[in-house]
């Protein structure tokens, strides 16, 4: 080989041209050293280090190869550190400039160490770009990623918006539009239930405006019908309290709403107070009471009559916890009543003088044809004397009686045997029935038939009973008249063989001035049927065309 030659290959494979051309190709890098852990330990120049080592040279220097211009006393121990297999990388400054130093360990052929000395600030800049370059790339990714996840988002929760929306619809309460569904996954299936309960909602709402609607027309319903009627109405709780009235009740009892509510007012007069306090229980208790007809007191102290309703009023649950009482005014017609029975009498009185004329002349043709025989025989004689005092006794009591139709009395209640004044009435009519033609076939049972009553009104009530039943039968004929017990009652039924009363027409029975006479006031069976109702009695009609009709009356027996 040419001797030119073979220096120029020396050259090539020298370390230290090829280290040279490391650092010429990488300006970061500024120096190379290899290291024998075993040598190195103190001070070491360039001198020391060949240009050429092999296997052999690596183990005999300390500096096999490379420069060693950028030392430290620090190096020896990162050396030693290194062959411990523990990485060295640190930053110095060296000959006033920043490097980055670091020693690597290569075990083949045999255990050595590389150092590199790499200029700090070139690598610094090179990563500072790459850091840069790093951010620019990270923040184009993430606007891209942003764009891309508000596309999907947007594309994901469109029918979430969807629900969105028609959820706000039906929070404000427009339930008519509905969400078009597309999809065929949840939301698609959430979306049509949405819709669902919109169009139940709308069918409840409509429901529940309709309620409301009727609700609030029934509350101004009541509310006009309690403020305007004239029946005084108030509500009391458990404890007697009023807690609620209504104009009539000021006009009744003369107290204002602020004087009423919230107070326990003494409405009941004194001896009144137990009766009213029973009632109360009874009330509390859910028994339901019927009207009744009683006394109350005003605010000024005075007493008026009245016809009471009590009810309760009562929860969701069932309980009782108010009561509700409406009053009526009964003084006007308890007058008109009085009026109308002063009437009865007078119809009644009128249409009974014929007969009680005829009954009375009678006994006095008796008494004139004994008169004339003793005047002219001139002798008395005691049997004509005894059957004149008699007739007398019989026109007394017909007249008595005549009387008692014809005056009105004060109502007070007696203890009266019935068949006794059914007796006297029907001694009254007796004479007129048989202008009539009419029988009376009479039925008293035996047994106490004592009633408290007051005894000329029951007497108005069997005239007028009696007298229709003659006017029924114009032909004449035959009138039952049976009194007998019935569970502490006393019944009085009296039945004629008239003509009888339609059934459509029975109903009416009652009514102020509903007749089919001629000369009738249409005043007889109200009147009668009022009388035996004061009397806690009762009235009834029960009638066959062309058989007759019945009337009972029935009243309750006297008790000790």
């Amino acid at each position: 080989m040419e001797s030119d030659r073979l220096s120029d290959y020396e050259k090539m494979a020298s370390t230290t041209a090829f280290l040279d051309d490391m650092k010429a190709a990488n300006p970061t890098i500024l120096e190379v050293t290899g290291f024998n852990p075993a040598l190195f330990g103190g001070d070491a120049t360039n001198a020391d280090i060949p240009s050429f080592i092999s296997s052999k040279e690596l183990t005999g220097s300390p500096l096999p190869f490379g420069t060693y211009t950028y030392g430290s006393e620090r190096d020896a121990s990162d050396v030693k550190e290194v062959t411990k297999e523990k990485r060295i990388f640190r930053y110095t400054t060296i000959h006033n400039r920043d490097v980055i130093k670091s020693f690597i360990l290569v075990q083949d052929p045999s255990p050595y160490v590389i150092g590199l000395v790499l200029d700090k600030k070139p690598l610094m800049r090179l990563m500072d770009e790459q850091r840069s370059n790093q951010l620019y790339i990270s923040a184009a990714l993430l606007c891209i990623v942003i764009i891309c996840s508000y596309w999907l988002s947007n594309i994901m929760l469109r029918p979430v918006r969807s629900i969105l929306w028609k959820v706000n619809e039906v929070s404000v309460g427009r339930f008519e539009s509905a969400i078009e569904v597309k999809r065929k996954d949840e939301l698609g299936q959430l979306a049509q239930r949405v819709n669902a309960m919109s169009k139940n909602l709308n069918i409840y709402m409509t429901k529940l405006k309709m309620a409301f609607e009727e609700n609030r027309s029934m509350k101004e319903y009541l509310e006009s019908f309690i403020n305007h009627t004239t029946d005084a109405i108030h509500v009391v709780d458990l404890d007697g309290r009023i807690t609620q009235v209504n104009r009539a009740f000021e006009q009744l009892y003369g107290y204002t709403t602020e004087e009423a509510v919230g107070r326990a007012l003494p409405l009941a007069p004194e001896h009144l107070r137990e009766e009213e306090q029973q009632a109360m229980e009874q009330l509390k208790c859910g028994k339901p009471l019927s009207a009744w007809e009683t006394t109350r007191v005003t605010k000024s102290g005075e007493w008026i009559s009245v016809s009471v309703t009590t009810s309760p009023i009562r929860d969701r649950l069932g309980n009782v916890h108010a009561i509700a009482s409406i009053t009526r005014d009964m003084t006007s017609r308890n007058k008109m009543e009085e009026l109308l029975r002063r009437s009865e009498k007078l119809t009644t009185v009128g249409q009974l003088a014929a007969g009680v004329a005829h009954e009375i002349r009678n006994p006095l043709t008796t008494l004139r044809g004994f008169l004339q025989l003793q005047l002219e025989t001139s002798k008395l004689n005691t049997r004509h004397v005894d059957l004149m005092l008699s007739e007398l006794d019989r026109i007394n009591l017909i007249v008595g009686e005549f009387l008692i139709l014809a005056k009105p009395q004060a109502t007070r209640f007696e203890v009266k045997d019935i068949r006794f004044t059914l007796g006297d009435v029907i001694s009254l009519l007796d004479s007129q029935a048989h202008l009539c033609n009419v029988v009376f076939a009479t039925e008293f049972g035996d047994g106490d038939c004592r009633i408290a009553c007051e005894e000329n009104q029951l007497k108005q009530v069997f005239i007028n009973v009696l007298k229709n039943a003659m006017e029924a039968m114009p032909q004449g004929g035959q009138i039952a008249i049976a009194i007998h017990h019935q569970a502490g009652q006393v019944c009085v039924s009296i039945t004629d063989e008239g003509v009888g009363i339609p059934e459509e027409k029975i109903a009416k029975l009652g009514d102020p001035f509903y007749t089919d006479k001629d000369a009738g006031t249409g005043l007889g069976i109200m009147v009668s049927q009022r009388i035996i109702q004061s009397h806690q009695g009762h009235f009834e009609i029960e009638s066959k065309v062309g058989v007759g009709t019945t009337v009972l009356i029935t009243l309750p027996l006297y008790k000790e």
